[in-house]
């Protein structure tokens, strides 16, 4: 059974950073496509960044050039660094591994607070 544990989120000013960890364990991890969603209070989950087993990176329009996804298979764990954060960048935060659309996994989410 595959696990996703996240951490290092909590509370930060506008303008701070933040990094989130997420440790998998139950399956292999380097061939895994990974991602971090985030869902603000009545909103929809949506994409923030995703990162290939090769390595190849997507991210959301919003935070382009100011979060950067990475990964170190050695640890299984996935990354995201949160620079220059602003308070729309409020919400919980998922991580997930992708391994097929049947088999789809999602962590317990962490939340991320900006203060203004």
């Amino acid at each position: 059974q595959v696990q996703l544990v996240e951490s290092g989120g909590g509370l930060v000013q506008a303008g701070g950073s933040l990094r989130l960890s997420c440790a998998q364990s139950g399956s292999i991890f380097s061939g895994v496509a990974m991602g971090w969603y985030r869902q603000a209070p009545g909103k929809q989950r949506e994409l923030v960044a995703q990162i290939t087993s090769r390595g190849i990176t997507n991210y959301a329009d919003s935070v382009k050039g100011r979060f950067t996804i990475s990964r170190d298979n050695a640890k299984n764990t996935v990354y995201l660094q949160m620079n220059s954060l602003k308070p729309e960048d409020t919400a919980v935060y998922y991580c997930n591994a992708f391994y097929s659309a049947l088999s789809n996994y999602w962590g317990q989410g962490t939340q991320v607070t900006v203060s203004s």
